[in-house]
């Protein structure tokens, strides 16, 4: 950055200085500084600042990934009038930003998948302002500061509330350094919900459907709510009352005997011993005084597969029917999986491992 002359401060104060006054200015410049790293050379660049935004963006593929746009490195020019001028002429005090970018092409004759033609060139992008040594900025020949704001750290965050009726409402919101935030939220019926950038809500159980926990026996089997009972060992009254989680079927001729989320009774536990019906998947029994918030959820869920939770979570979130499943599939990965929209970033990271108990990968 270019050096002005400053003048000197001096004091008339009687009572000595004990400690020196920190220069307040100098957190703006410094951190302007770091952002350009424009004494830096193009190689010696820590991801940081704008070479971060650059890289964060690049490279660019097309949707038939025939051709990738890559950056290979940044330059700034000096600027073009002086702060003095800007001012007197009424301009925007800012210096010139270029990118070198690679084109690359892929072989148009299909016979391998390499790239084979590359083209190399500086490209101009704008105009930038650019940090006077007072940290201020020049803007149409007026001077601005950047004023610091304080900003929710990302990380994951929980919360107790209390509904009117007296059942506390408990809620986890996940905020990423980017990206869409999730919230968990209990109700009254003591079921769960999500809400995805605070819209409308749905159960947790379709939000699992939906990250590929099709069936109801892998939703359980994550929270260890899934039990295999031997049926020959077993009494009948200590089976009675539990739940199915997948369908019985008759191992020779297929016919489905008993099905998924039936209520098992005397009758029915009789008729599967008679068919010889080895082990059955049931639901763990839950504690009467503390209500399971999963099991819940998951009896009051519409969206009974993958696909039907799919199609509701993108009629939800895009106001419209999706043209096919694989539209419907392609939302949620695209929301959460691809690093250019969804980042935790570093402090969100460690925040949430220290919340979760965690250890970092």
């Amino acid at each position: 950055m270019k050096n002005d002359s400053l003048l000197t401060r001096h004091s008339f104060s009687k009572i000595p200085t004990i400690v020196e006054y920190p220069d307040l200015l100098d957190v703006q410049r410094r951190s302007f500084i770091e952002f350009l790293q424009e004494d830096d050379a193009p190689d010696e660049r820590q991801e940081k600042g704008l070479q971060a935004v650059f890289q964060s963006i690049f490279p660019v593929v097309d949707s038939r990934e025939h051709f990738i746009l890559e950056f290979v490195e940044y330059y700034i020019d000096k600027p073009k009038y002086s702060v003095k001028e800007c001012r007197e002429r009424g301009l925007t005090y800012a210096v010139p930003l270029k990118a070198k970018l690679r084109l690359s092409i892929k072989d148009p004759s299909g016979d391998t998948d390499d790239y084979t033609d590359t083209i190399e060139q500086d490209v101009y992008l704008g105009n930038m302002p650019y940090m006077t040594q007072r940290g201020t900025f020049i803007i149409n020949g007026a001077e601005r500061v950047i004023v610091n704001q304080l900003h929710r750290a990302p990380g994951v965050f929980f919360d107790e509330s209390v509904h009117p009726n007296g059942t506390k409402i408990f809620s986890a919101r996940i905020i990423p350094f980017r990206g869409s935030w999730v919230e968990f939220m209990t109700d009254v019926n003591d079921c769960l919900h999500v809400y995805i950038d605070r819209k409308k809500k749905f159960f947790v159980t379709t939000f699992l459907r939906s990250l590929g926990f099709a069936s109801d026996k892998s939703i359980l089997e994550l929270f260890d709510l899934h039990d295999a009972i031997d049926l020959k060992g077993a009494d009948t009254a200590s089976v009675v009352g539990l739940r199915l989680v997948g369908d019985i079927v008759n191992e020779k001729s297929g016919e489905v005997l008993v099905e998924a989320g039936t209520i098992l009774d005397d009758e029915t536990v009789e008729a599967l011993k008679a068919a010889k019906v080895k082990s059955i998947p049931v639901e763990k029994p839950s504690d009467p005084s503390m209500p399971n918030l999963i099991l819940n959820t998951l009896h009051k869920d519409p969206a009974k597969s993958e696909e039907a939770a799919l199609r509701l979570i993108y009629e939800l979130l895009r106001s419209g029917e999706p043209p096919d499943l694989e539209t419907a599939r392609d939302l949620l990965p695209k929301m959460f999986f691809n690093p250019k929209r969804y980042e935790l970033g570093d402090v969100g990271r460690y925040r949430l491992n220290k919340k979760l108990g965690m250890e970092r990968d």
